[in-house]
This record gives C-alpha cells, structure tokens and sequence, in this order.
C-alpha cells in the first residue's frame, strides 16, 4: 500500500500487520505444546519471536498513524503538542541545548512563526524502540503518538520481567525455564495489548484526537 491517506487505508494496514503476526506466533503456540520433549526448543524460540512481533508491531502501526497525520494536511498550530513536536523537534533540541541567547532567541520565534504553516512531520527514524521495548519505552511511545498508558500500566510487570527479561536471556544464550502452559499465557497476554493498541489507534484516527481539541 501506498502513503495511509484515509481511516480506511490506516485500518487495512493495521489489520494486515495484526493478522500475519497473529498466524506466524500461533504456529509456535501450537508446536510449543504438540512437541511433546522438544516443546521447550518451541518455547524457547517462540519467545523471542513474541518479543519481536512486539517490538515489530508497536513500531510499524506508530508509524502508520503518524504517516496518517502527517496526510492531514494541518498546521503545526492545529496539531496537538505531541504530534507538532515531530516537526519542530531540531528547534527544540536547539532551545534545549544551545547555551548562547542568540540561537534560543532564533530557535523560539522559528517556532511561533511556524504555527500557522502547514506541518512537515519528521517521520524517518521517528519512533524508537531502541531494540528493547521495555514498559518505559513503550509508554515513551505511546504517549508520542497521543495515546493514554493508563490501563496499560498494570501489564508493565509482564512486559518487563515475563517477555523482555526473558527475551534477552534467550538472546544472551541462558537457560530459560518456562512451559508450555506459561508461554500460552504469556502469548494471550502480549496479543492483548496488541490489540489494545491497535484499537486506540483506530480510536485516535477516528475521534481526531491528533488535533487540537477546542473548548
């Protein structure tokens, strides 16, 4: 598919990215407990690949739905903060860092000029995931994007010790014990907040919540 223009294009890109990782991680589900000795070896690779489809699915669909707001066509002051900050974020960085009056001086009246002018996005490299998507990471993300945590909070624990921990215990080439009665949960666990964050996505699209809301 080309540039994600309208909902219904965001929608069947983000079916389509749910659906094929949905098929490739139940394959693994289901070997991890038809393999009888050898479930563990399923077990073990299944998690990394879980791992990756979060990591993967989070990324890609944050980037769709900035590549959908930057189709709007709107000025950065129609924009919400987070979503104007992918466009004026080297001014900021400027403001943030220069020590010299002048630059900040240059650096804020670029920014209230700019208010009124169709927003550029900065998409390339914008969401990062910084190949290990802890809960801090992606709550980073999602908050970027204008999504709330707040019901994601209580899975932070999960994310961290159940998947990444053990993610990188398999990367590390350690010894992971975990069943296959654990990996299932783990698998229906991580497919929910997929999903959670598929459907908030659509959510914000469809609301408009990536604009400025008016009293």
């Amino acid at each position: 598919m080309g540039k994600i223009r309208t909902l219904d294009q965001l929608q069947e890109v983000l079916d389509e990215e749910m659906g094929w990782r949905i098929k490739e991680i139940s394959a693994f589900r289901v070997s991890s407990k038809s393999a009888g000795d050898k479930s563990r070896h399923f077990v073990r690779a299944g998690i990394a690949l879980l791992y990756a489809h979060w990591e993967g699915f989070i990324k890609n669909s944050s980037e769709r739905y900035l590549e959908f707001v930057a189709s709007r066509g709107l000025t950065y002051g129609q924009l919400s903060s987070c979503f104007a900050v992918f466009g004026l974020k080297g001014k900021l960085n400027n403001l943030v860092e220069s020590k010299k009056s002048r630059l900040n001086v240059e650096a804020f009246e670029f920014i209230t000029q700019e208010l009124g002018n169709k927003a550029k996005l900065q998409l390339t490299d914008a969401i990062n995931t910084e190949s290990n998507l802890t809960s801090t990471v992606f709550a980073n993300i999602a908050r970027s994007v204008g999504i709330q945590i707040d019901k994601y909070e209580t899975k932070f624990n999960l994310i961290d010790e159940s998947l990444v921990s053990r993610r990188n215990k398999v990367a590390h080439g350690e010894f992971l014990d975990v069943n296959s009665r654990e990996f299932e949960d783990l698998v229906g666990e991580i497919l929910l907040l997929m999903r959670w964050y598929k459907t908030d996505i659509e959510n914000a699209a469809s609301l408009e919540s990536y604009k400025v809301q008016e009293e």
